[in-house]
């Protein structure tokens, strides 16, 4: 049975926080029936983070960034996937931690649906391909993950494993930052194999 996560549960450093999320539950609901997956992989956009949104200050696309821990940050990505990303801090602090990749859980016919694939290992492997399967987009933005509502994180009795340490995936500042956390031997993570040994 997955509980609601709280918000006292959550670390308020962002590097600690997107740690703490390896082996929790993203929870979706929808008309059709409640979608999940167990989070296996996250990257931390931590304070004065040249790669973050949220280094140049507060803006109207970043200000969820700036939320106190555990609200919800979604922005489009090169103008074709969404992004699904958690503040992270205390309010008035910019960070973030992006949700990579899910490790599919209940809905699955929803999320083949969604994704127009039955391959379970590809429904929620990488940002923009789980934002897709659990049909999360702008309207989630800003929302309080700790809350009762469409979208939450909660946590089970699952202990998810060996976690790794890496280099985060896709950007060109702070590329070197060893902030990305994964569960070692999940086939359900996005990027290069070398990253996830």
């Amino acid at each position: 049975m997955t509980t609601r996560l709280t918000r006292d549960e959550l670390p308020t450093d962002t590097a600690a926080l997107a740690r703490f999320l390896i082996g929790k539950v993203v929870v979706r609901e929808t008309p059709e029936g409640v979608i999940s997956g167990r989070i296996v992989e996250t990257e931390a956009y931590v304070p004065g983070d040249a790669a973050s949104h949220a280094f140049r200050g507060m803006t109207p696309r970043t200000r969820p960034m700036f939320l106190e821990r555990g609200h919800a940050y979604v922005y489009l990505n090169y103008g074709t996937s969404w992004m699904l990303n958690v503040s992270s801090e205390a309010a008035g602090i910019g960070a973030g931690v992006l949700i990579r990749a899910l490790e599919p859980l209940e809905g699955l016919a929803l999320m083949q649906a969604h994704r127009g694939t039955d391959k379970l290992r590809d429904l929620a492997r990488g940002p923009g391909r789980l934002c897709k399967a659990l049909q999360i987009g702008p309207w989630a933005d800003g929302l309080d993950l700790c809350a009762e509502g469409l979208l939450w994180l909660g946590r089970d009795d699952h202990e998810p494993g060996e976690i790794g340490l890496s280099v985060r995936i896709g950007i060109t500042k702070a590329a070197d930052l060893p902030l990305r956390f994964y569960v070692r031997g999940s086939p359900f993570l996005s990027g290069a194999r070398a990253l996830n040994v």
